[in-house]
């Protein structure tokens, strides 16, 4: 593994070096509980365009009442035009979030190469916190919070209140996601009727120990409670395939739309393959992988990781059985999951809620599968569910 890790750095220092403001981060900022992240400011509205006249003859057309009417008319026709045509709001949100979280990869990306992690530890030594982690949430947070200042955002990582390094943005969208139609029952919603949950480093305890592959950025889309949409970038995808690979990857999905990015497969049927924690277990969680039955157990970092097996045929449930996960863990890979016919609850098999207000502990454990759910939450011993009563 080191010398893969050692394999990356060397082509990532071959390409561009590290931003700016990541040389000048050398100072590990606060941590703790996590925070809503602040609004910032509306961006101006468009302005109507003008018609390619020459200035003189603009001018004279200007001046007579015709021409005036003509332009409020053109200007009218002009907006109608654009309202009548602009993508709904939650295709805008997720085509937005598709570059914001592949602006974060570069950056998980840079900080690894520049070999100064930044690592503070915040609850313990399974509970960490790389520079990282905080300037990718940082870029995330802003970012979506000027394109869509009324959404509610809420990060993993607590961070004072600063200004934002111009470097750090991303204002850019992914066209071919806005060509996509949105599903009906979310065409008309509003700005302020979502909430956005952040993992800007998924993984990082692997991250820092050089697991790449287990690495993710984690950008979920909630409505009434429900994880409608969610974007996952893998900073790491095809890092140990060589120079002429291509590095990272990002999948995206919307219930009632579908999911991209992957190519969906199922685990052999009549196989149980379970895909665990590798550094949070505990008797509950064995207690309830054995009870499975499995075939095969799958021991990984990251709750974004854990999905892309189950979408990608290489397991059959992600089993974790205590407390510990986090609705920003779960928001996306959920909506993903979801959108190709899968499932996430706890342990119980209820389903989890993404209010703004819910607490952000996932206390029931998770339970996932992209298929036969009923039979894998039939199988969880009554111990294990008298321990993490649901919520």
């Amino acid at each position: 593994m080191e010398c893969k890790l050692a394999e990356f750095r060397a082509r990532k220092k071959a390409q561009k070096p590290a931003d700016r403001v990541i040389q000048r981060e050398t100072k590990a900022l606060s941590d703790g509980s996590p925070a809503v992240c602040p609004d910032t400011p509306e961006q101006k509205p468009n302005t109507c365009p003008q018609s390619p006249h020459t200035q003189e003859s603009a001018q004279r057309t200007a001046a007579s009442p015709a021409g005036q009417t003509a332009i409020k008319k053109a200007c009218l026709s002009v907006s109608a035009g654009v309202m009548a045509s602009s993508p709904a709001v939650l295709m805008r949100l997720v085509a937005s979030a598709y570059t914001v979280a592949e602006k974060a990869g570069t950056i998980v990306q840079k900080v690894l190469q520049s070999g100064e992690l930044g690592i503070v530890e915040k609850t313990g030594a399974n509970d960490l916190q790389t520079l990282a982690d905080r300037l990718a949430q940082k870029s995330i947070c802003a970012s979506l919070s000027k394109s869509f200042p009324k959404v509610t955002i809420i990060g993993e990582e607590e961070l004072p209140a600063e200004d934002v390094e111009e470097e750090l943005l991303e204002t850019g969208h992914n066209s071919l996601i806005l060509q996509k139609s949105c599903p009906d029952q979310y065409a008309s919603l509003k700005e302020e009727e979502l909430v956005v949950w952040v993992d800007p480093l998924d993984g990082t305890k692997e991250y820092t120990e050089g697991l790449l592959d287990h690495v993710t950025v984690l950008i979920g889309i909630a409505y009434q409670g429900t994880a409608i949409a969610g974007v996952i970038n893998q900073p790491f995808y095809n890092y140990q395939m060589g120079a002429g690979a291509s590095l990272g990857r990002t999948l995206w999905g919307v219930l009632g739309l579908g999911a991209f990015g992957f190519q969906l497969q199922e685990v052999p049927d009549g196989k149980r393959i379970i895909t665990t924690t590798r550094s949070h277990s505990n008797k509950l969680v064995i207690d309830a992988v054995q009870a499975m039955e499995p075939h095969d157990v799958i021991r990984v970092g990251g709750a974004g990781n854990k999905i892309i097996q189950l979408v990608e045929g290489k397991a059959s449930a992600y089993v974790f059985a205590s407390p510990g996960c986090k609705k920003w863990d779960t928001c996306a890979p959920e909506a993903i999951l979801h959108a190709v016919g899968g499932k996430l609850t706890d342990m119980h098999g209820n389903a989890y809620r993404y209010d703004a207000n819910v607490k952000h502990m996932n206390s029931a454990g998770v339970l996932a599968t992209l298929r036969n759910h009923e039979y894998y939450s039939s199988r969880v011993p009554q111990a294990v569910l008298q321990a993490l009563p649901s919520d």
